[in-house]
């Protein structure tokens, strides 16, 4: 695990007239990016934002997809390419560190997440940025789950573990939508598979953050990247990974300057 930082303080980066950008990693979803990202068009229609798009690798039509979204008049679509696929976090990563807004938005690049939740989750955080007692991470919650039963029952027993192991208070870290403040998330720990562990490590440097309920749908098309064993093996090295992480951090109080 490495501490990564950027060199773009947040404050320059959103006085450029970005609010909240959309982090979408995306591997072989040709068949879904089109009809997401005119659905997040439309809910952040009254939001200054930018779409962040990271063709992971794909080997389907994906960036001739995003080609022609962008040369159609998608002014607000950013592209970026990988050669080949290094992985959801390390997508998510990239975009954050090439993102102009505040605020970033997750989405998964399958469908899955709605993006008519994110102006919820950003009335949430709206005006209470720079307070000590803001809110650096909206947490999504899929309470009524559009997958597998076996993919169901894997993530409740990943849930579970994690929760008694990190006591991070988050029921459904696996979610896919997520608001987090920039800033805040450069600050983190970069290692594969983070994107899991994003609310326990936000609360490891005392991060607030809220649990919001959010809607998730069937993949409209193409197969997951992910099977639930491997997701379940990778899962556990990384859980005692960051329990160690965690264990070893001595964030709980500030140092403050002593005058005179």
């Amino acid at each position: 695990m490495t501490q990564q930082s950027t060199s773009n303080p947040p404050g320059a980066v959103a006085s450029q007239g970005i609010y909240v950008s959309v982090l979408i990693p995306a591997k072989n979803e040709a068949g879904n990016l089109p009809a997401l990202l005119e659905e997040v068009r439309s809910a952040l229609a009254g939001e200054a934002f930018e779409v962040i798009v990271v063709d992971d690798g794909s080997t389907d039509g994906t960036a001739a997809a995003l080609r022609a979204l962008k040369n159609g008049g998608y002014t607000q679509l950013r592209i970026l390419s990988h050669a080949r696929s290094l992985g959801q976090s390390t997508s998510i990563y990239h975009a954050a560190q090439a993102a102009r807004g505040y605020w970033l938005a997750t989405l998964d690049g399958d469908g899955q997440n709605d993006p008519a939740d994110i102006p919820g989750m950003l009335a949430l955080v709206r005006g209470s940025e720079g307070r000590a007692d803001a809110v650096k991470l909206v947490a999504g919650h899929r309470v009524s789950r559009r997958d597998t039963a076996s993919k169901r029952w894997a993530s409740r027993f990943a849930n579970r573990l994690r929760s008694r192991l990190l006591r991070d208070a988050t029921p459904d870290t696996g979610c896919g939508i997520k608001l987090i403040e920039r800033e805040a998330f450069l600050r983190l720990p970069y290692f594969d598979h983070m994107h899991r562990f994003i609310p326990a490590l936000i609360q490891r440097h005392n991060g607030r953050m809220i649990v919001q309920p959010v809607n998730h749908r069937p993949r409209g098309a193409g197969v997951s990247n992910y099977g639930n064993l491997d997701r379940a093996l990778v899962g556990i090295l990384d859980l005692f990974g960051v329990w160690w992480l965690i264990k070893r951090t001595r964030l709980d109080l500030v140092a403050h300057e002593v005058e005179g």
